[in-house]
C-alpha cells in the first residue's frame, strides 16, 4: 500500500517508543508505583481490612435470606381478591400478549390464593395467615410489592439477582460489599454463606463467589453440622503446634513468592491460611447454637446439631455480632409446581418463626439500627394454575421481597401489581434497583463501586438502578 508522504511522519510520530513513554507513562507509572508500594511491605498489606465507604451508611452488616426457587407472592404477600373472584376460569387474552412461561400453557386456568390473608400491624400490612411470626414484625419491615426481572428461570434468574448478569462470572453481591467495606474481624470470614439443604441453590457458588474480584472476596460456606468448614479440625495425631508450623513454612514460601511476582492471589493463599489457623480457635464455639440460652434457641426454633433454616438464623446473628460483614443464607426449597399448599405450609412452617425472632433478637440488642435484612426468591409465580389446581408455573413479571434494619423504613408497603398479580404496575422495582437501594444503605453509590476488568468497569447493578427511596427510614 502506497501512502501519502505527509502522512508518514505521523504514523512514525504516533508509534514511536517516545510517544507510547509520553502518552502512555500515567497507566504505566501507577501500574509501576502500585507494585511497588506492594512490594515496599508486602507482609503488612491486609486486603480485608475496613474500609470507608462513598459516605455514612446506615447500615454495616447483612444477613440476606436467600429463598431459592421463588416463594409464590400471591398465596404469602400480594392479597388478589379479584384472582380469587375468577378462580377456575381463562386468564384475559390482553394480559398474555407477548407473554412466555417458563413450562406451562399460558392459557392455564386462574388460580387463586390458597390461604386467608391478615392485615398485620399499624400500617395493616397484608400477609398470609401462615406467617404470622413475620407477620407480628409489619411495622419493622418494607414490603415491595412490585419487583420484577429479565429471567424465568431458576440459575439464570438467581445469577442475576445476585450478581446483576444472567451470566456466570460476575462478583456476588457478598463479594461488592466485602470488596468496599472491608471486615471488621480477623478471626472469620468477611462473606459467610449457609445451606439449609444439603444441595444449595440452583445457580450454585455463582451466586456468592466472587468473580473477577480477587478470590479473597469469596462467599466462604459453613456447614450447619460437624465442623463449621471441612478440615477444620486436626487429623487425629496431628497437634496443634506441627500444624501451625507448616502453615508457617507455606505461607513463608508464599510471602517470598509475592515478594518476587506480586501476584495478589499469593496474598488469598497466605489469608487463607492464617485465617483457618485463628479460625480452629474461635469457629467451633462461634458455631456452637447449644451455648445460646436456651430462651432463645427457642425463640429462634434452633434445635442443636440439626441442619435447620432456624439454627442457620440464629447463627447468622452471632457472626454479624462478632465482626462478619455479609451472611446469605440459602433456603432452597420454594419451587411449587405442585403440592403448592403442602409445599408452603412446609417452608413457612421451617422459616417463619425464625425471620421473626431473627428481627426480634437483632432489635432487642441494638443490633437492627445497622444491621439490614433482605428476604426474598428470584421471581415470583403465575396466577395461572400448573399441575391440576395445586401449582404455579414460573413468573418473572411480578413478586415480593421484604427488608428490614439497617435504615429502612418500617411499616411501608411499596408498589402494586395489577389485579391479578400479573405485572407490576405502580413503583416497580427491577432488581438492579434493590441492588442499588442495598449498596446506599452500606454507604455506597452504586454507580461508583467499580472495578475494572478486562478494559471496562464493572459494577454490580451494570448500566442501570435507581436507589429506591420511598423505603429508606
Amino acid at each position: 500500500m502506497n501512502l501519502p508522504p505527509n502522512i508518514i511522519p505521523d504514523l512514525q510520530r504516533a508509534h514511536s517508543r517516545r510517544w507510547f513513554m509520553k502518552d502512555c507513562g500515567l497507566s504505566l507509572g501507577s501500574i509501576a508505583l502500585a507494585s511497588l508500594e506492594a512490594r515496599a511491605n508486602p507482609r503488612n498489606l491486609n486486603p480485608m481490612a475496613p474500609k470507608n465507604p462513598h459516605f455514612g451508611g446506615k447500615a454495616k452488616n447483612v444477613i440476606y435470606l436467600f429463598m431459592g426457587g421463588a416463594p409464590s407472592h400471591l398465596d404469602l404477600f400480594d392479597n388478589k381478591p379479584e384472582l380469587a373472584r375468577l378462580d377456575g376460569t381463562k386468564p384475559p387474552a390482553e394480559l398474555l400478549k407477548d407473554y412466555q412461561s417458563a413450562f406451562i400453557n399460558p392459557e392455564n386456568n386462574l388460580l387463586g390464593p390458597k390461604f386467608k390473608f391478615k392485615k398485620y400491624g399499624k400500617a395493616g400490612t397484608e400477609m398470609a395467615d401462615i406467617l404470622p411470626h413475620i407477620g407480628s414484625h409489619a411495622d419493622d419491615i418494607a414490603v415491595i410489592r412490585s419487583m420484577r426481572t429479565e429471567a424465568f428461570n431458576h440459575a439464570p434468574a438467581q445469577i442475576l439477582l445476585s450478581t446483576g448478569s444472567q451470566q456466570f462470572g460476575r462478583p456476588s453481591i457478598g463479594s461488592w460489599v466485602t470488596y468496599g467495606l472491608g471486615c471488621d474481624t480477623d478471626n472469620l470470614p468477611a462473606f459467610v454463606v449457609i445451606s439449609s439443604g444439603s444441595k444449595g441453590p440452583s445457580g450454585g457458588a455463582g451466586n456468592f463467589n466472587s468473580g473477577f474480584l480477587p478470590s479473597i472476596y469469596d462467599g466462604v460456606q459453613f456447614r450447619s453440622v460437624g465442623d463449621p468448614i471441612l478440615f477444620l479440625s486436626n487429623p487425629k495425631g496431628i497437634e496443634k503446634q506441627n500444624r501451625k508450623a507448616v502453615i508457617d513454612a507455606i505461607n513463608e514460601l508464599n510471602h517470598r513468592h509475592f515478594e518476587s511476582v506480586g501476584d495478589p492471589e499469593i496474598q488469598t493463599r497466605i489469608a487463607a491460611y492464617e485465617m483457618s489457623a485463628r479460625m480452629q480457635d474461635v469457629a467451633p464455639e462461634i458455631t456452637d447454637i447449644s451455648r445460646e440460652p436456651k430462651h432463645i434457641q427457642e425463640m429462634y426454633g434452633a434445635e442443636p446439631g440439626k441442619r435447620s433454616f432456624a439454627n442457620n438464623a440464629l447463627l447468622a446473628r452471632r457472626l454479624i455480632e462478632r465482626g462478619v460483614r455479609f451472611v446469605e443464607l440459602f433456603h432452597e426449597s420454594w419451587d411449587q409446581h405442585g403440592g403448592l399448599v403442602s409445599g408452603l405450609k412446609k417452608n413457612c412452617k421451617d422459616i417463619d418463626q425464625a425471620c421473626g425472632a431473627l428481627i426480634k433478637d437483632l432489635k432487642q440488642r441494638g443490633m437492627l439500627e445497622d444491621t439490614l435484612i433482605v428476604f426474598g426468591g428470584e421471581f415470583g409465580r403465575t396466577p395461572m394454575t400448573q399441575g391440576g389446581t395445586d401449582g404455579r408455573d414460573h413468573h418473572p413479571n411480578a413478586f415480593t421481597m421484604w427488608l428490614a434494619g439497617g435504615g429502612i423504613k418500617g411499616g411501608v408497603n411499596h408498589g402494586k401489581t395489577d389485579d391479578l398479580g400479573f405485572n407490576a404496575v405502580e413503583d416497580k422495582v427491577h432488581v438492579h434497583d434493590l441492588n442499588a437501594t442495598i449498596l446506599h444503605q452500606l454507604g455506597f453509590d452504586h454507580t461508583k463501586l467499580t472495578t475494572r476488568f478486562q478494559g471496562r468497569d464493572f459494577r454490580l447493578t451494570d448500566v442501570h438502578g435507581r436507589v429506591v427511596k420511598p423505603i429508606l427510614a
